[in-house]
């Protein structure tokens, strides 16, 4: 039988009761205690870990426009990350997991276009996420699309993010200067990553707690703190006048095969501002990864056809695309050749170690030191250029004058010329990855004579044409540079570049010289096909063997060579200068003279009218009358000396199709056009002919008959006795009135002498 409990055994029990009570009440406390006094700081911090998210808010990166602050050439538009909240989406039971996973994965995969399975993967792999994008860089409709979806369908734990995305209007138009951001949208080439601080902005950032679903508390616990968004530059850069010179630079790529790029730089030879720059092929900035060179994509796909050759593809694209970015025009260094004779004439000139009096032999080669130079003249059966005065040395282009013209000045003094128009040094043109020169510490005799023609040491393009300048603007070395202003989000001006004159490297009056003999080198010299009819136009030609680079072709070792030409206008008030180089062109003899002053001509005939430069005609350049239309067709010739045939006698021209050398003609050859008239040539076979009525002229008088031919795109040729009497009219037209012809077709009227009116009595 138990024994009852006695009063005494329940107080007692009572009072263990109430110390164990007290007891776990005083641990209780002591663990508050310990957590809300002693660890508050420890768990206080986990505890925001756990709530606290702060989601970043992209500054909209600034816009780069060209010189007339009005055209973007790269700007940011506003896209949207796709995020999802894995730790929402995970509910408390398989079953409801699996349900919100299922419309999460239909939502995402019917807008976007996401994989199921791999989307799935990745959320499972992050549960413990509350943050998680799975996609970048989605565009307004598609993120309107998405969010609707979300609405109408209750899909959990989706939301959106604001990002920018850079964007290039114009595709791969100056991309070698533009450059290109990266994915995380900072500045990876070209201008792009030189003023990456001027451009990115400061982030801003949204900072708020969440619950345990990761949905935002209240929005007193939420801080904003904005974004600063990027300047803007206006470049030097005029976007018409780099449109010229990337169709020209693009034609002579195709005419000429040029094996290796080429370049081309307009500059305005009084700032250093840099007006035009270009390298072809280029790249696409908006897809910088493409390949966009024909023939390198397919030396790449033969390359990965190759058995176990997919490693050595990997390699090769990735070169591939570093040499596409790479802006040659400042970062390659090559050999100069006769341009280079520019800085040795005025050298020479400067130091007093010629004159413009001074005369030069040339036999057609020159031996130093045992070394035999031969002159370009020169084929085995010439004697050479014969006495020479320096004009004349510069016009022929004659190395044999040149090494006497080194030899002269002498070591010391040539050394110090190149130095002074700062050709051992970079420019300090604010674009990344400027190249430097190669030259000799010390001269030997050998190195001089090489040197004083334009071998054996190699600068950049943006040097040549910086240190030429200089030798035609009065002798002022610039700065080069190519971004005018910084303005910022209001479009206010935070800072605008005001040109620098590094040194005077020669006098005013030893530039004026050097103006008159380069201008007479396209008058009458090596540079003929650069001129253009109303201009008065300067310049040099430059043709250098890379002696560091001989192609096996046909198991036969062939010189690469560089074809060049600088050229300036107006000869007597330079206002602009252009170089234009080929590397290693796929041509038969090549010279510069041939190959690349046609393209700086076809640009200065594009760039002097846009400039506002009126022509100034001479006589015979004016005079007018019928002439016969050159053969430019047949057989075929390349573009560029088409053009440069058709100004040259005085005719104008206007190009149907997208090839490089022309097919046909209108009018065809030898047949009679009007001085001024426009030959129309055809580059593509399947280019169509337009079709022109011909117009009833019978009657009208010489004006009034070229204007209604000439209007319609036709060329009129007149004759008669009395075509330059005021009182005439057609009295006969072929062809008829209403016969169909091409465009540019010759219409041939016959004036007829007619009284003139009778005066009122």
């Amino acid at each position: 039988m138990a024994k009852t409990p006695t009063y005494r055994m329940k107080s007692r029990m009572i009072v263990v009761l109430v110390g164990m009570v007290v007891f776990g009440f005083c641990v209780v406390l002591h663990q508050l205690f310990k957590l809300q006094v002693l660890e508050a700081d420890f768990y206080q911090e986990r505890a925001l870990g756990q709530q606290l998210r702060s989601e970043p808010i992209s500054p909209q990166r600034g816009t780069i426009y060209d010189t007339s602050g009005q055209k973007a050439l790269a700007r940011s538009a506003t896209v949207w990350t796709v995020v999802v909240n894995p730790a929402q989406i995970k509910g408390s039971t398989d079953e409801s997991t699996e349900r919100r996973m299922i419309t999460v994965l239909d939502c995402l995969n019917a807008v976007l276009g996401l994989d199921r399975e791999s989307t799935r993967q990745k959320i499972e792999n992050n549960w413990n996420l509350q943050y998680l994008p799975v996609k970048t860089k989605v565009e307004k409709p598609q993120a309107d699309e998405l969010m609707e979806f979300v609405s109408e369908n209750g899909v959990p734990g989706i939301s959106l993010e604001e990002d920018t995305m850079r964007y290039y209007p114009y595709g791969n138009f100056l991309s070698s200067v533009l450059g290109f951001t990266n994915s995380d949208g900072r500045g990876a080439y070209g201008l792009e990553s030189y003023y990456e601080s001027v451009l990115g902005g400061t982030p801003g950032r949204v900072v708020s707690l969440k619950d345990s679903r990761g949905v935002d508390m209240d929005e007193q616990y939420s801080q904003l703190y904005e974004p600063q968004d990027g300047n803007s530059l206006v470049l030097t850069i005029d976007e018409t006048i780099q449109h010229y010179l990337e169709k020209n630079l693009e034609i002579a790529v195709d005419e000429h095969k040029i094996r290796n790029r080429a370049v081309g730089i307009v500059m305005d030879v009084n700032t250093g501002a840099i007006l035009a720059m270009a390298v072809k092929p280029d790249f696409d900035p908006n897809n910088p990864q493409q390949i966009l060179d024909e023939s390198v994509l397919a030396g790449l796909e033969e390359l990965k056809l190759q058995p176990g050759g997919q490693e050595a593809y990997a390699e090769a694209l990735q070169q591939a695309q570093l040499d596409q970015w790479r802006n040659k025009a400042i970062s390659d260094s090559y050999e100069p050749g006769s341009v280079f004779k520019i800085v040795t004439a005025s050298g020479a000139l400067e130091s007093g170690a010629v004159t413009a009096q001074s005369t030069f032999n040339c036999i057609g080669y020159t031996v130093v030191n045992g070394t035999s130079y031969q002159c370009w003249y020169w084929s085995g059966h010439q004697s050479g250029h014969g006495v020479q005065t320096l004009e004349q040395a510069v016009m022929n282009s004659c190395n044999p004058a040149f090494i006497d013209i080194g030899q002269r000045e002498g070591a010391k003094t040539f050394a110090s010329y190149f130095d002074n128009f700062g050709l051992t040094s970079e420019t300090g043109i604010d674009l990344p990855g400027e190249g430097g020169s190669i030259y000799h510490a010390t001269y030997t005799v050998n190195d001089l004579a090489s040197s004083s023609f334009g071998q054996t040491f190699k600068v950049t393009p943006i040097q040549m044409i910086t240190a030429a300048s200089a030798a035609v603007n009065g002798g002022y070395l610039m700065q080069p540079y190519i971004v005018k202003q910084v303005i910022d989000p209001n479009g206010d001006v935070v800072s605008t570049t005001e040109p620098v004159v590094k040194r005077q490297v020669i006098s005013e009056e030893i530039s004026e010289q050097m103006r008159g003999m380069l201008e007479m080198v396209v008058k009458e010299g090596s540079g003929k096909q650069a001129g253009v009819p109303g201009y008065r136009i300067g310049g040099k030609t430059g043709t250098s063997e890379q002696l560091d680079n001989y192609t096996a072709i046909d198991d036969e070792n062939r010189m690469a060579y560089t074809l060049s030409f600088f050229g300036f206008a107006p000869a007597d008030d330079p206002q602009i200068a252009c170089l234009v180089l080929m590397d290693d062109p796929d041509i038969y003899n090549p010279y510069g003279s041939t190959v690349a002053a046609p393209v700086v001509g076809q640009i200065f005939a594009d760039v002097l009218p846009y400039l506002g430069i009126e022509p100034e005609y001479t006589e015979e350049e004016s005079g007018g009358g019928t002439i016969y239309t050159p053969n430019v067709s047949s057989p075929s010739m390349d573009l560029h000396e088409a053009q440069y045939t058709i100004r040259n006698a005085g005719l104008k021209f206007r190009v149907v199709g997208n090839g490089t050398q022309v097919l046909r003609q209108m009018p065809g050859v030898a047949e009679p056009i009007s001085k001024g008239g426009v030959v129309v040539l055809y580059t593509e076979e399947a280019a169509t002919e337009e079709a022109i009525t011909v117009p009833d002229v019978m009657g009208m008088t010489a004006s009034e008959a070229n204007d209604a031919i000439v209007g319609l795109g036709l060329n009129i040729a007149m004759t008669g006795d009395a075509i330059d009497d005021a009182y005439c009219v057609v009295t006969n037209q072929l062809p008829v009135a209403g016969e169909q012809v091409p465009v540019g077709s010759t219409v041939t009227v016959a004036l007829t002498q007619q009284d003139p009116p009778e005066e009122a009595g």
